[in-house]
């Protein structure tokens, strides 16, 4: 019975409508008189007491009285709680008849649980605290049935402890679809930690009057333990076999993740509210459990991963290792890889322009990396590839599952799962949750009857990552840009103590010639790969060059080296500008096939100031003559350096007294602020002007603080007579 009283002179306002089951005497007879006509002195009397002494009544949950009933004076279980009415506030009383065995009461609550709270604290894993909680709530209770009911990400449940009567089958193990609890029932369950359903087959008595008469609005009934429930949930639980049900919530950090769930089948069954009490203590004492086991699990998976990352990392900043190879690890080595981090059957990473796998991967892993690119996250997940990405299943196949995490450039690692086909039990096929059910002229949706193990083959999906997995995942990103950092610093570095070590240490002294050179990196940084030379031939011609490799960094540095040697030996045996770019062309052609660079090649006649140039894809020199202005060398530009035509031709000029040649790089005349054409006729007007004689002042006039090339300059000047 359910009443709602004033405060402090205790009328009631509303009541339920079966008020006369219990009490004998009708609603319009209760509604506006006091608390102490309805119940009696000797039941409200204690409750004033209660109420002065003390606060959170919902803590102190029942207070016993003796009740005048139709029977005569009976004990009753008081359920007691306020709720927000307008401006104010009114008392509920919920009124439970205690007519069966009272096990204990509120103060020994603990007493009574105190063994199952011991056995619980004993369970070493998840397992063992779902079969003492069930057994526990059963033994206490008395149900027919206790299952621990235990949600997953989207609220499908799976049983996982029960504790039974003999003759019952099992349900142990089998899942039910999200669908049997709604979200409202969700939401309600975790407000309200404990719901009794004593009989299935009850009728609901309403609340008069239904509205209260202050806020016309309905009296808010979260927290009502006698709160009537769906009709739709009764028939699901008719349609069971079950007769009385009751379910306890499990809630980690206020968030539903399962429930102790107790089945009566041989009639309606009415635990006390202390026992209900006890036993709702004992969810409460499991929930903190599960907490506490998963966070020790979670902290044992977390340690171990920070283990695993802080190995590979270290293998990672080992500079005699590609980054790529340091992270894939190698088979039958003590290193790490990712695939320690975070298992998979597969992984491919793309760092520093270098592409490495381990595992089962697709043999063409082009479109997998282009797929990567092409997300927003830096976080990707999916486990169904065939349902969320059918088009790039179809080109990796094996795959299901996938985990990436993308860097800056490109650059990414991913990992691969194969298909886990499972199979998983069902009470009920899960796909027909509904069945149509005609009412008068109308039909309705009704829940399912069939509760049936039902089976189902589980195809097209991955494990799924756990969220250590990807914790995992997400911690490795930023580390490993902190790596990539560390790296391009040691690789600039050694860039471009590289490049400078294969610069000329002397530009050659020529009677009657000045040769002036420099060499900056990029304002970014990154070194290039661009180079100068400058020696006297064995013959007493003089051969100057400029030349450019595509790319930064060491690798850019490196087969920069390669070409200034190769180009100095067929120099040095005597070759023409020509003949020594058709030479330089076939050895990349041939030994260095992923490489493209530039070259102009200048060989001098001192004594005549006749010059021979030879151009494979770089810019033209700049010829000087005094009293005229700067122009572009005359002749064919040939094509780069591995891609020529094999047969190049030179362009004859003479540098007069004087005059100048003026070898450069692109980097000098084109940049992202100013364009080729731009660039060329403000060489042209440095040359022309005064700042002409001056190599580092033309420098600086050509400096972009935006340039990614660097900046090459080599003037070959004859004096004046």
């Amino acid at each position: 019975m359910f009443l709602a009283v004033t405060e402090p002179d205790l009328v009631v306002r509303h009541v339920s409508a079966n008020v006369a089951d219990l009490l004998g005497v009708g609603v319009d007879d209760v509604l506006g008189s006091s608390l102490d006509d309805v119940l009696g002195r000797e039941a409200t009397d204690p409750l004033r007491a209660h109420l002065q002494t003390w606060g959170d009544l919902r803590a102190r949950n029942p207070l016993v009285v003796t009740a005048g009933t139709v029977d005569g004076p009976l004990e009753v279980d008081a359920v007691l709680h306020r709720v927000a009415v307008g401006q104010g506030t009114l008392l509920v009383v919920e009124l439970e008849a205690s007519r069966g065995p009272r096990p204990f009461s509120f103060p020994n609550t603990y007493q009574a649980v105190r063994g199952a709270v011991e056995r619980l604290n004993r369970a070493l894993t998840l397992p063992e605290l779902y079969d003492v909680a069930a057994n526990e709530v059963r033994a206490l209770t008395g149900f027919d049935r206790v299952m621990v009911y235990r949600f997953d990400e989207q609220y499908n449940g799976e049983v996982v402890g029960e504790a039974k009567r003999d003759d019952l089958n099992s349900f142990f193990g089998l899942h039910y679809p999200a669908s049997d609890i709604p979200p409202q029932a969700r939401a309600l369950y975790e407000k309200s930690w404990i719901r009794l359903i004593a009989d299935v087959a009850y009728q609901p008595a309403p609340l008069v009057p239904g509205l209260d008469e202050s806020t016309g609005l309905p009296l808010d009934l979260t927290y009502s333990t006698l709160r009537s429930v769906s009709p739709i949930h009764c028939e699901y639980l008719g349609n069971m076999g079950v007769a009385a049900s009751m379910s306890i919530s499990l809630l980690r950090e206020g968030r539903l993740w399962g429930l102790v769930a107790c089945h009566h089948y041989s009639g309606p069954h009415c635990p006390p509210y202390a026992v209900r009490a006890a036993a709702e203590f004992l969810g409460s004492t499991l929930s903190l459990r599960f907490v506490a086991r998963s966070q020790e699990a979670d902290l044992e998976a977390e340690l171990a991963a920070a283990g695993t990352l802080e190995r590979l990392l270290v293998a990672a900043r080992d500079g005699d290792l590609a980054l790529a190879d340091a992270l894939v690890g190698r088979t039958g080595s003590a290193r790490p890889s990712v695939l320690d981090l975070v298992p998979a059957q597969g992984a491919v990473v793309r760092v520093e322009r270098r592409v490495a796998s381990t595992g089962d991967v697709p043999e063409d892993v082009a479109p997998l990396l282009a797929w990567v690119d092409a997300q927003d996250q830096e976080l990707v997940v999916r486990t169904s590839l065939v349902a969320q990405e059918p088009e790039l299943a179809a080109a990796l196949p094996g795959a299901a599952g996938l985990l990436a995490v993308r860097l800056p450039d490109g650059q990414c690692v991913v990992w691969l799962r194969h298909e886990a086909v499972r199979s998983v039990d069902w009470g009920g096929d899960p796909h027909n949750k509904a069945i149509a059910r005609l009412e008068g002229d109308a039909v309705r949706l009704s829940p399912r009857k069939s509760f049936d193990r039902w089976s189902e083959l589980v195809r097209d999906t991955s494990e799924p990552w756990t969220e250590q997995q990807l914790r995992s995942a997400s911690e490795l990103r930023p580390r490993l840009l902190e790596v990539l950092l560390l790296r391009n610093r040691w690789q600039l570095a050694t860039a471009l103590a590289v490049q400078r070590s294969l610069l000329p240490a002397e530009i050659p002294a020529v009677p009657g010639w000045t040769i002036e050179a420099r060499y900056e990196p990029s304002a970014g940084g990154q070194v290039g790969g661009d180079w100068y030379d400058a020696l006297t031939l064995p013959d007493g011609r003089v051969a100057v060059v400029v030349g450019d490799v595509a790319g930064h960094g060491l690798a850019a540095a490196a087969s920069m080296g390669q070409l200034r040697n190769t180009l100095r030996g067929y120099l040095l045996r005597g070759d023409d500008a020509a003949t020594t770019v058709a030479w330089l062309d076939r050895v990349v052609r041939h030994t260095m096939p992923t490489e493209m660079a530039t070259v102009v090649v200048a060989v001098l006649h001192p004594a005549t100031g006749e010059v021979d140039i030879a151009v494979a894809g770089h810019p033209r020199p700049l010829l000087l003559a005094p009293g005229r202005r700067p122009a572009l060398v005359d002749g064919v530009v040939e094509r780069p350096l591995g891609v020529g035509s094999g047969s190049p031709r030179s362009a004859p000029a003479t540098i007069e007294p004087g005059g100048a040649l003026v070898l450069y790089s692109d980097g000098l005349v084109d940049s992202r602020q100013t364009g080729l054409r731009a660039g060329l006729a403000r060489l042209e007007e440095l040359f022309a002007g005064p700042l002409g004689s001056d190599v580092d002042a033309v420098m600086a006039a050509c400096r972009d603080d935006a340039a990614t090339d660097d900046l090459t300059l080599l003037v070959l000047r004859r004096d004046p007579v």
